[in-house]
């Protein structure tokens, strides 16, 4: 018989936002956090693990978690709590598809069949680091950097604040791009950022950290969000030479990052939406 080893909770994305449920799987000692996104509807389902805890109890511990989920908004009739196995950390891979991004961009598990047609291929084996492109923000930001090696030439140096599986990053060098920072403050994206530039024979530095380094980058890339975007802005702007595309933002909190980061000395260029989600791109 397969061991239970951890619950999972599911919530749908139009009762709760992605702010509040990071709350929530904080407040709950979360093993991990996930976004799943259809791909046709751009719909969001937002998922959080949890170790079974056996002094509790399991239906104390339901309880404890469909409780968390109604205080932080969510309708019960879309929240869902399920036991999994000892293969729950694989348990994401049968909602991950290949995916096409852009005019040349195909991003997959490595368990997906490579592309056919001719567009460049990164796979990605992110395990719980954040970043596998299906994502509306991480689908912006990659739109944003293949626009800028495509219409504008290949930087020559990439910085990706806040890398989690290090897709931004890994997708600059694959178009071209060379030295190539990786940084987060999340030991287990250090390690994803490495473990899938080796899967896609590039390279770059992948740093523990949580601050911008002080040096130039000629593209910055940051898909965080926007509390951090906001906190990071006197750091962040003297890294950039050249242009900097930020996302992780609501389209709502576009006004606040423009005068945050043009006080600062950059010039706006361009906003893009996608549903609710927006990037910004700014220029040195």
């Amino acid at each position: 018989m397969q061991a239970i080893t951890c619950l999972e909770l599911r919530i749908s994305g139009k009762t709760v936002d992605e702010v509040r449920f990071s709350q929530l799987a904080e407040s709950l000692d979360s093993l991990g956090t996930s976004i799943e996104t259809d791909y046709d509807s751009q719909q969001e389902t937002h998922i959080a693990w949890f170790t079974v805890n056996e002094d509790m109890g399991l239906e104390e511990q339901r309880a404890r978690l469909a409780a968390g989920a109604l205080l932080s908004g969510a309708q019960a009739e879309q929240t869902k709590i399920t036991l999994l196995g000892d293969d729950w950390e694989t348990a994401w891979q049968k909602y991950w598809k290949a995916m096409p991004v852009g005019e040349t961009l195909w991003v997959r598990p490595s368990f997906c069949d490579a592309p056919t047609d001719g567009r460049i291929d990164i796979v990605l084996d992110p395990g719980m680091a954040f970043g596998t492109g299906t994502h509306p923000t991480t689908y912006l930001c990659l739109e944003a950097i293949e626009r800028y090696c495509l219409q504008q030439h290949v930087p020559e140096s990439v910085l990706d604040m806040g890398a989690g599986s290090g897709l931004l990053a890994i997708t600059a060098a694959k178009l071209g791009a060379k030295d190539i920072h990786a940084i987060d403050y999340d030991p287990i994206s250090v390690e994803a950022s490495e473990v899938n530039a080796n899967i896609n024979a590039i390279s770059l530095t992948s740093t523990l950290g949580d601050t911008p380094p002080q040096r130039t980058f000629e593209l910055v890339v940051a898909n965080i969000l926007a509390g951090p975007l906001l906190g990071m802005a006197e750091k962040l702007v003297p890294c950039v030479d050249k242009q900097l595309i930020l996302s992780g933002l609501l389209e709502s909190q576009v006004a606040l990052n423009r005068r945050t980061y043009e006080s600062l000395g950059l010039t706006h260029i361009a906003t893009h939406i996608m549903g609710e989600w927006a990037s910004v791109e700014y220029k040195a």
